[in-house]
């Protein structure tokens, strides 16, 4: 099998995040920072460790502003709401966004919460800040967008829209479920306020991972209260980081293995790995451009895009497509992919697309294969 779902979860994962998952499993499986016995102890370094590498590859301000959650929606929930949960106000978000920030906004709007969508331009970086800019108003509190869109991999310029959020005194989120150990993230040359991701796709640690990186985790309303470990004898949730996010039993053994997976993605990131994935999906594109029936629906990618290249066949449907493609050896990906924001700008809300997206583990022979048989089946599919 081809793997090209990577935008859904990388796979393979390297082998070092399974033994850390499993080294952790057997050797320091006690529960961090809840009792004060060695394996305990060696549980909650190994959680610590993981703390402060995140700390150090996105440029935080230090290892207690980084909060373990389960995904990138997890931590988009309690950013957003943590938020806008008392204080309201109106956001701005794009028209690329995943439901992991449109569906909180649109539940934030039942407490009179509003948003608007700036349209992303995918050529012209300028029209897009202009846009944003366009859109605020005096009861405008945050930018909450995505850094690339997980269904044409458009990457937003979001050092240019972190400057326009310090211009107007706004806050300002990225979900980078797309590009975190991807591309290289600085939160301090960003202006990013609250940074949001998955510790399964381009970080390639396990599921059921997350992080919330943020240095004002201290002033935001929690959506979730409990033990921690800390102040056990108060009522209140703890009022410092990373605690105050932090309720209940971490996924020890998952954080493991995502101080793994960063290790791997940090030595990819130096090693200029994106750079090969980018050229496999532009050969991709420029072999669908050839084929008659193929839809495509961006410019050629170019650096400001993640290796995403979403087609379908004319007059098919994606998941159909999908499927004969999964017969054909190669998992890829139809549909809405949780972003019906994306799919109404294009035009494809009624049928999806199919995506293939790259990772550290392909070669640009998947790309040749796949186009190969897509040039098959449009053949055969032709309506």
């Amino acid at each position: 099998m081809v793997y090209l779902d990577n935008a859904a979860t990388t796979y393979p994962k390297p082998a070092s995040v399974a033994q850390a998952v499993y080294d952790f499993m057997k050797d320091k499986g006690a529960n961090p920072g809840r009792s004060a016995h060695k394996m305990s102890m060696a549980a909650a370094y190994e959680v610590y460790a993981c703390r402060s590498a995140a700390a150090e590859m996105f440029n935080a301000d230090g290892p207690e502003c980084v909060a373990f959650t389960l995904n990138a929606t997890h931590s988009i929930n309690m950013a957003l709401k943590g938020v806008l949960y008392k204080k309201g106000g109106h956001v701005i978000t794009s028209d690329l966004e995943h439901n992991a920030v449109m569906r909180p906004l649109y539940k934030l709007s039942e407490r009179g919460v509003r948003f608007s969508k700036a349209y992303v331009s995918l050529d012209n970086d300028d029209e897009t800040v202009a846009e944003f800019e366009r859109l605020i108003n005096n009861d405008t509190v945050m930018i909450a967008c995505t850094h690339a869109s997980n269904v044409c991999g458009k990457i937003l310029p979001i050092k240019r829209l972190g400057k326009l959020c310090k211009k107007y005194g706004l806050k300002f989120l990225v979900d980078a479920s797309q590009t975190a150990g991807v591309i290289k993230i600085d939160m301090k040359e960003c202006g990013i306020d609250y940074l949001c991701m998955p510790g399964h796709k381009g970080l390639y640690g396990p599921m059921g991972t997350g992080l919330l990186i943020t240095s004002e985790g201290e002033k935001l309303h929690t959506i979730i209260e409990g033990g921690t470990g800390s102040n056990s004898e108060s009522y209140s949730q703890p009022d410092f980081m990373p605690d105050r996010l932090e309720s209940g039993t971490l996924n020890a053994p998952g954080i493991a293995g995502l101080r793994a997976g960063m290790r791997f993605a940090s030595k990819t990131l130096s090693g200029g790995i994106e750079l090969s994935e980018m050229e496999y999906a532009r050969t991709l594109y420029k072999s669908l451009s050839q084929i008659d029936g193929v839809e495509l629906y961006t410019p050629l990618p170019d650096d400001g895009y993640v290796p995403v290249i979403s087609f379908n066949i004319r007059g098919v449907a994606s998941g159909e497509l999908a499927s004969a493609l999964d017969k054909y050896g190669f998992a890829l990906r139809g549909g809405l992919h949780c972003s019906p924001a994306a799919h109404e700008r294009f035009g494809t809300l009624h049928r999806g697309m199919v995506r293939a997206s790259f990772g550290a583990f392909n070669t640009k022979r998947d790309a040749i294969r796949l186009s190969a048989a897509v040039a098959q089946l449009a053949k055969q599919m032709k309506k």
